[in-house]
């Protein structure tokens, strides 16, 4: 990237210095454990300005957290749920009435439109209200039935694992960030995050966001640094792992985190794919899947990256999609202006170019996009969309995660089945069709962790009480419902044998002779079945 590239507000009014100094060391001040391994200036992608001098954390900041963490977790888990949730209603109200700072925050560090930065805060919300109301019912003992009904009484109970570690990457800093560490708070652990350095900010925002709804110093807490150092050393301190990023990357995490026989919680790739059958109704299939394909600038894990299209209306679809995507705005402004903003790296746009050059090489057409725009600003790229992709393209195999969207044409569902579950990957699916029936029958068949009939993606990731995540390449565990707080949790089952000082105790009939004790048992358990107990 040359100089030119980068926009100067002192000559460009258009451009933006990130953060007022007095902003950025405040939340500096909620870095407890960070400075001894240097710093490391970061720059907004919107313009290239410099947003902060970050002070990095090391292995042994990682180790004074994660140890503080634990001080804490023992007397928070022991207070009441009903404390620990209505921490979640406090974050629910801040977060609605604190939205203008952190969406401005949130655009700085990652470069998105502020829609974009909108849909995260809505998430979070959502995740704050929904386990505020049902981690109750979600934590609540169980009762089963024992081995002996009447007598032996079983309990299952619920609880916290101890201290959880969030990595989390750069794509969604609040979402993947708060929304990851709410169930896990509700739960009674405490949270350790490591954010990427791009996005700290945002993640020291949520810091000083759970101090001010009332939570106990140190049960949140941030770690700054690279994942092969700091993120590696959390993973070797947790108790618990909710990872979000690559899928090298997280089988990485899973052998560090399966060698200490701790849990690990995986959202991985994906390479998302749009079904439109030929009885869709082409105006609101188009419409849906721009939002679909070039929401947050493609940076998202489950947006649409593979348009599968039903010959019959292929065309047709086209005519109504390619000038919707040619109309979208980008642009770097802090406000609601822009329908596209920009990527978020230097990365990121090198991989975007390099999938698009790669496939326009071996025959791929361009139907609009393709650019990458240095006069919106630094890593700005026109949204995409590639034609008669060869299968040996490299955007065929590999996420892209940027705004590019490829197209293919299928005869019949069974086609677009096949094709949509013709990767390693299987994190989301969407299919658009006026039969809602025929939708639910195609989704079943698909081999992906969500799939969202007549929406892209945002009616599953909205449906908080409904559990996310990959399968295949995409990864293992799962985010929101009763699976998302149940993962920082563990199980212990408490029998109680009543009746043992009246003779009814099982010691009793332990102590009878082999051969008797055998067949009164077998005729037990045979009493047992027939009465379905």
């Amino acid at each position: 990237m040359s100089d030119t590239d980068v926009r100067d507000p002192e000559t460009d009014p258009s451009a933006t210095w990130a953060l007022e100094p007095a902003e950025a060391a405040r939340l500096l001040r909620t870095l407890e454990h960070g400075g001894a391994g240097g710093e490391r200036v970061v720059s907004t992608p919107l313009t290239g300005a410099p947003l902060v001098a970050l002070p990095l954390s090391t292995a042994d900041d990682v180790a004074a957290a994660v140890g503080r963490a634990r001080a804490v977790q023992r007397a928070w888990a022991a207070r009441p749920l009903a404390e620990r949730t209505a921490l979640l209603h406090r974050v629910h109200d801040l977060l609605l009435a604190r939205q203008s700072e952190v969406l401005d925050l949130v655009q700085l560090e990652s470069g998105k439109a502020r829609a974009s930065a909108y849909e995260e805060l809505a998430d979070v919300v959502l995740v704050a209200s929904h386990y505020a109301r049902r981690a109750r019912t979600y934590l609540a003992p169980r009762r089963v039935r024992g081995l002996v009904p009447g007598l032996t009484g079983t309990t299952v109970h619920r609880r916290p694992v101890g201290v959880v570690g969030v990595v989390a990457p750069w794509n969604y800093p609040l979402t993947l960030v708060l929304g990851d560490a709410l169930p896990a708070l509700a739960a009674g652990n405490a949270v350790v995050v490591k954010p990427d350095v791009q996005t700290s900010l945002t993640a020291l925002w949520c810091v000083e966001l759970l101090r001010a709804a009332g939570a106990p110093d140190g049960l949140l807490q941030v770690v700054t640094g690279d994942g092969p150092t700091v993120g590696s050393a959390l993973v070797d301190a947790v108790d618990h792992v909710l990872f979000t990023g690559s899928t090298p990357t997280g089988r990485l995490v899973a052998q560090q985190a399966g060698r200490r026989l701790v849990g690990a919680s995986l959202e991985l790739g994906g390479k998302n794919a749009l079904y439109v059958a030929e009885d869709a109704d082409v105006e609101v299939a188009a419409e849906g899947a721009v939002r679909a394909c070039f929401a947050n600038t493609g940076q998202l894990c489950v947006s649409v990256e593979r348009l599968v299209l039903h010959e019959d209306v292929a065309d047709a679809f086209l005519a109504a999609f390619l000038p919707r995507v040619r109309a979208l705005r980008l642009g770097a402004a802090l406000d609601y202006s822009a329908d596209v903003g920009s990527l978020t790296s230097t990365a990121q746009l090198e991989r975007v170019q390099q999938h698009v050059h790669d496939a326009v090489e071996r025959g791929a057409s361009v139907l609009t996009g393709g650019v990458h725009r240095t006069d919106v600003g630094p890593f700005f790229y026109e949204p995409t969309v590639l034609d008669a992709v060869p299968a040996d393209a490299v955007v065929r195999a590999e996420e892209t995660f940027g705004p590019v969207v490829t197209v293919d044409r299928v005869p019949d569902d069974d086609a677009a089945v096949a094709l949509v579950n013709a990767s390693e990957y299987g994190l989301n699916a969407s299919v658009w069709t006026r039969d809602v029936a025929r939708g639910r029958r195609i989704a079943a068949r698909l081999e992906c962790g969500t799939v969202n009939v007549n929406e892209g993606y945002v009616a599953s990731w909205g449906s908080t009480a409904a559990p996310i995540g990959g399968v295949k390449a995409s990864g293992s565990g799962r985010r929101h419902g009763a699976e998302g707080i149940r993962a920082t949790t563990w199980t212990q089952s408490v029998a109680v044998q009543r009746g043992t000082h009246r003779g009814l105790g099982l010691g009793r009939l332990f102590a009878l002779p082999g051969e008797r004790w055998t067949a009164l048992f077998t005729r037990a358990l045979h009493l047992r079945h027939r009465a379905r107990l």
